[in-house]
């Protein structure tokens, strides 16, 4: 891997219905809001790195901004 490539940020895959969650909720988003299966695809993208558990343990907050290329 070249160094420009560490600098500009490395490519994430998502799926398309991960990146609608992603686009339906661009800031932050309360667990208890979701149903289920949006539980679900929050848990993968907090596994990608792309959003993170807050402090209270109920609000996802996005880590990133880019998740498309």
């Amino acid at each position: 891997m070249k160094i420009a490539q560490l600098i500009s940020g490395l490519d994430i895959a998502i799926t398309n219905e991960e990146q609608q969650f992603i686009e339906k909720h661009p800031g932050s988003v309360r667990l208890t809001a979701l149903d289920e299966h949006g539980q679900w695809l929050a848990q993968n993208l907090v596994r990608k790195g792309v959003y993170s558990i807050s402090n209270d343990s109920n609000t996802l907050k996005k880590n990133i901004h880019e998740t498309r290329r």
